[in-house]
């Protein structure tokens, strides 16, 4: 997980957020879509992160099975 990625994903979801409810307000269908697009590209991302975080947990939970049964 790189706490980079988060913070772009977060900035990401919030201009995201900001789009929609300026398109919300004007009447702006494509800002308002484009808004909800921003959104669900940033929470696509942070699955991505999640899924690397759990093979991580997973490798290192092995790792350290492994080494408690060696010993």
């Amino acid at each position: 997980m790189s706490t980079r990625d988060r913070a772009s994903n977060r900035a990401q979801d919030a201009k995201g957020r900001l789009k929609e409810a300026v398109g919300k307000v004007t009447g702006n269908r494509s800002l308002k879509n484009k808004g909800k697009t921003d959104q669900a590209k940033a929470a696509m991302k942070n699955t991505g992160e999640d899924l690397k975080d759990a093979a991580h947990t997973g490798k290192d939970a092995i790792h350290t099975a492994k080494d408690a049964v060696t010993r």
